[in-house]
């Protein structure tokens, strides 16, 4: 049998973990890196009490927070523990609740800030947003009574920034929002100073969060000056999260094409910075898959030329959901929601049996973790929503399974309730919810009710977006198939021109003549005048039709997905930014 070799490092410290208390009291004089490894050497060996034990301890978590490089291996421990029954996160949060009582009067006060400040990044990081927001308030309350010094100011900043993070993330819009003032206040006094730090990463945050409240062109503003603060010397991860949040403004603008552009140029600097093994790998993939799977414009088929479908998505999700499971397990928040990327991409790939299991996994992790009716859990339930109607009519369209109808009805309303009470009306998940809604009482032929849920999904996107950005063509389109259904064929005629006129002012500017949104309301065109009796016209979108569809077939060929691949050269970011705003 083959003997294999082992260092002597590695011997010793299966010799300390062997006996792990009698050389405990030994691991507070040694490097932390070392430290580190032990305690890693105790998870890799399951001696999990022992390491709840010890790494519920602030100090010993705070020396291990310091050894930066083993942040993967520290998120693997922390969530084991989590699943153990070690309430890790919530017992750190409230020692560092404790701590701060004690040190707004001592010589510890600036390294209590900067401990809040690790803490609470790494909380969210390992998807425990509760508690990183409780130890972040506390470090906010903290850093306010410091003296106040251009260095306390800056690491004040930081706080906000994180928090700002945290709240975003967790749907606290209103905390949210008083954040963002106190920083807009804390950036003008720091000017004032000419003490500014750089704001690259910051600026991102904000876009986010003005994304999270519907106000795109607000976003689009700050997500620029982002790009403005962009200098050597700062983190590759900076980029990154910046090229992801352009990418994701471009994508709700209807600028799919850019965020193609955008996204891929994030993944390529991703993949070449990154750790395989790192947190943030996946969460760049996720946003490559999302767009793969809802931009027909960046990936041509040639087999699937109306665009609908994906399955590269469902490939490139998959992966990441892997990803996540390797750094989290499988009770984790951010599992919960790769989870649910990957459910909506098995739905709209129609395989619904396989979308139902990974949504209700993704909602059984987020009901163990969340309060009840959390508005985190609306885009899950309604993707479930979703999901069951697929399944209902997948058997037999012509008898539909009422009891999954039935269900479906419920979770749609429920999302929508939910989506309202945490972002109010005039929000684009609203309209969203508004439109699932409505399209499935169409499907069910409850059309009073479908009109006017459609109607409300209109008025609430033109609201947001205006007339000019394709996210409206899916509402004007559903809502002349409505009226089609109806036998109002000039309401279904006037709807459909619209929806071509919105497409020629979006679509077209950002997709291309090929944009697949153009197929159902060439179609209902057709149709429209076949019963209208208007040859003409209905001749002319038939001829129409035929265009799309050669020249689409043509570009399926010539383009063969090469817009979208994850690797290849990564373009300069000057020529990149030329590109994005040019127009």
């Amino acid at each position: 049998m083959a003997v294999t070799s082992r260092s002597l490092y590695d011997l010793s410290s299966s010799v300390i973990v062997t006996s792990f208390y009698s050389f405990k009291s030994e691991l507070k004089s040694i490097p932390e890196h070392i430290s580190c490894d032990i305690y890693f050497k105790l998870y890799e060996e399951k001696k999990i009490c022992v390491l709840g034990l010890e790494l519920i301890d602030l100090n010993i978590f705070y020396k291990m927070l310091k050894v930066t490089h083993r942040k993967t291996q520290l998120l693997q421990c922390f969530q084991t523990l989590m699943d153990h029954g070690f309430n890790i996160s919530m017992e750190l949060s409230n020692a560092y609740a404790s701590k701060c009582l004690h040190s707004q009067m001592c010589s510890a006060l600036q390294q209590t800030i900067d401990l809040g400040l690790t803490l609470g990044e790494f909380l969210n990081d390992a998807g425990w947003q509760k508690d990183s927001e409780v130890v972040l308030i506390h470090c906010r309350d903290l850093c306010l009574s410091a003296p106040q010094t251009p260095t306390s100011l800056r690491k004040t900043l930081d706080c906000y920034h994180n928090l700002l993070n945290v709240q975003v993330a967790s749907n606290l819009l209103p905390e949210a929002t008083s954040t963002y003032q106190e920083i807009k206040k804390l950036i003008h006094t720091l000017r004032k100073m000419d003490e500014l730090p750089n704001l690259a990463a910051l600026y991102d945050e904000i876009s986010s969060y003005f994304v999270t409240i519907s106000e795109f062109n607000e976003a689009l503003k700050w997500s620029a000056e982002s790009l403005r603060e962009l200098v050597p010397g700062l983190p590759a991860s900076t980029t990154v999260n910046i090229l992801r949040q352009l990418a994701h403004i471009c994508f709700m603008r209807g600028q799919s094409k850019k965020a193609g552009v955008l996204i891929r140029q994030a993944l390529r600097i991703a993949n070449e910075v990154y750790e395989p093994s790192d947190h943030r790998l996946p969460d760049v993939i996720i946003d490559y898959g999302n767009i793969l799977l809802n931009d027909d414009a960046v990936c041509f088929c040639p087999e699937d030329p109306t665009g609908a479908g994906n399955n590269h998505s469902v490939e490139v999700l998959s992966k990441a959901l892997e990803m996540r499971k390797a750094i989290y397990g499988h009770k984790n928040i951010y599992v919960a929601f790769a989870l649910e990327e990957l459910a909506n991409a098995l739905y709209w790939n129609e395989k619904y049996v396989r979308a139902r299991e990974c949504i209700e996994e993704s909602i059984s992790i987020q009901e163990a973790i969340l309060p009840p009716n959390h508005p985190l859990l609306a885009s899950s339930l309604g993707v479930k929503g979703l999901i069951l109607e697929g399944l209902a009519f997948e058997e037999d369209p012509s008898i539909p399974d009422n009891s999954l109808l039935l269900e479906a009805e419920k979770l749609h309303i429920t999302t929508l309730e939910l989506t309202i009470k945490a972002r109010g009306i005039n929000s684009e998940e609203t309209a969203h919810c508004y439109h699932e809604l409505g399209s499935f009482y169409h499907l069910i032929e409850k059309y009073k009710e479908a009109e006017a849920l459609l109607l409300q999904a209109d008025a609430v996107k033109e609201k947001i977006f205006g007339t000019e950005y394709g996210d409206r063509v899916s509402s004007l389109s559903t809502l002349a198939c409505l009226y089609v259904d109806l036998d109002q064929y000039h309401k279904a005629e006037e709807l459909y021109l619209r929806s071509i006129e919105t497409t020629s002012i979006a679509g077209i500017k950002f997709y291309g003549e090929t944009y697949s949104g153009l197929r159902e309301d060439y179609e209902g065109l057709v149709h429209c005048y076949e019963q209208l009796g208007n040859t003409e016209r209905m001749n002319h979108y038939i001829t129409t039709l035929s265009h799309w569809e050669a020249v689409r077939r043509h570009l399926s060929v010539q383009n063969n997905c090469k817009d979208l691949e994850e690797s290849g050269p990564i373009v300069p970011l000057p020529d990149l930014l030329n590109y994005c705003f040019k127009d």
